[in-house]
């Protein structure tokens, strides 16, 4: 073993490594990366002494008081599991079986399918794109994965960054608010056989706009015609619709396509953000294939977090193993869904009051969290320093920072930058 310059000869040596370091540290050839753009608008709009500013750029719901709230349902899980726990050892790398078979039933609802799929616990949505990242890679690291433009921004270097070859497809255009579908099918249909499509279910990240079931019907023609692997993200569902339609794309190419990968977040959905709580699933040609890629994931597992955390999908596991639990969790879903839907049309009623010339029409056809407002970088750099309105550069707003209290004042800084 070597280290500049000097031979360790044995590990007794390694104290010695401040001696031997002392003129060439080891770090000393990183340099210092620019702060998360979310997180940077974090931070600025906390410092901001003005009262009326507004956030629209922090990837979280909140409600209209500005809280992210702890769920009903997972207070009374997680007080049912502090009383009926024994253990805290370890899960084991696939995580919590009654976990990975409640979110298998939620996202695929089709027990024909069970002797082909197998699920994986993973810390959070993120967690679960690590690994099937890495399965990917054991499986066909020479593949493309095609990816929506735009798409959510930590795809790139989740994806990308653990070394997958990424290639844009067409998706949104901004002029129109619209969906490229055609441009989005002229694409695919150039992918080469093998090739993996990265979808987003439903709410997607950032634009807010999904396919209609008619087009998800036209993709996953495509998607079937030339071969190709469906890599679906799936970390808002209920978000948009409800739980079976916002898992419309997941089952429909189930039906179809002999191997598909899904990833799953309950960050959302169950408000479980920093307990981590996600789930890869893959669906195989047949068992034996199932099998194997069991064994591959579990491995790719052990190498990077070797088990993932317990306590978040204990309590999505209890909430839908109990029916009436479950029932009183989707109308808490609906609640929040339906607040996003609200902020959507009050800030599209009040800037056709305040800006009629222009057309916000896009923001009600959108579903869930995002979507872009459709102002430029100079716009939204002028809502920041004049009104005190936060967002991302792109114009990629969180309508949860929308309420009734401050949206006229939204529409008039919006308005007014016009």
């Amino acid at each position: 073993m070597s280290n500049c310059g000097r031979r360790v000869e044995s590990w007794v040596d390694l104290y010695d490594l401040p001696t031997i370091l002392k003129d060439k540290p080891v770090f000393e050839t990183l340099d210092t990366l620019p702060a998360d753009a979310i997180l940077g608008l974090i931070a600025e709009h906390r410092n901001d002494p003005r009262d009326n500013k507004i956030d629209l750029g922090v990837g979280v719901y909140r409600t209209s008081a500005g809280e992210t709230p702890v769920l009903d349902v997972v207070k009374v899980a997680e007080q049912r599991l502090l009383d009926q726990q024994t253990s805290k050892a370890y899960i084991g790398t696939a995580g919590d079986p009654e976990f990975n078979a409640a979110m298998q039933r939620l996202t695929f609802a089709n027990p024909a399918l069970d002797e082909r799929l197998m699920t994986m616990q993973a810390p959070g949505g993120s967690g679960s794109l690590r690994v099937a990242a890495g399965l990917l890679l054991r499986a066909n690291p020479d593949a493309t994965v095609w990816v929506s433009e735009p798409t959510w921004a930590n795809h790139h270097p989740l994806l990308g960054g653990a070394g997958l070859n990424l290639k844009p497809y067409p998706y949104y255009d901004t002029a129109s608010h619209t969906i490229r579908l055609d441009a989005m099918l002229g694409a695919l249909s150039g992918a080469a056989r093998g090739d993996v499509v990265l979808l987003h279910a439903c709410c997607h990240n950032p634009s807010g706009l999904d396919p209609s079931e008619e087009q998800w019907r036209a993709i996953a023609d495509v998607i079937v015609e030339r071969g190709l692997v469906p890599f679906i993200d799936m970390a808002y569902q209920g978000f948009a619709e409800d739980i079976d339609r916002d898992a419309f794309v997941i089952r429909h190419l189930a039906d179809r396509v002999p191997e598909m990968l899904v990833c799953n977040s309950c960050s959302k959905n169950f408000g479980l953000y920093r307990d981590r709580v996600g789930t890869v699933s893959v669906l195989a040609e047949d068992t034996s294939r199932r099998d194997v890629v069991h064994s591959q994931a579990s491995n790719v597992v052990r190498t990077m977090y070797s088990v993932p955390p317990d306590h978040g999908a204990a309590v999505v596991s209890i909430i839908l193993s109990d029916a009436s639990l479950r029932a009183n969790w989707l109308i808490e879903l609906a609640e929040m869904r339906d607040r996003l839907k609200s902020m959507r049309s009050l800030l599209n009623d009040a800037l056709e009051s305040k800006a009629p010339g222009a057309d916000f029409s896009h923001l009600v056809r959108a579903s869930g969290m995002f979507c872009f407002l459709g102002v430029s970088k100079e716009q939204v750099a002028k809502l920041k320093t004049d009104y005190g309105v936060y967002m991302v550069d792109s114009s990629r707003i969180n309508v949860a920072g929308i309420t009734e209290a401050n949206v006229e004042y939204l529409a008039e800084s919006i308005a007014a930058v016009l």
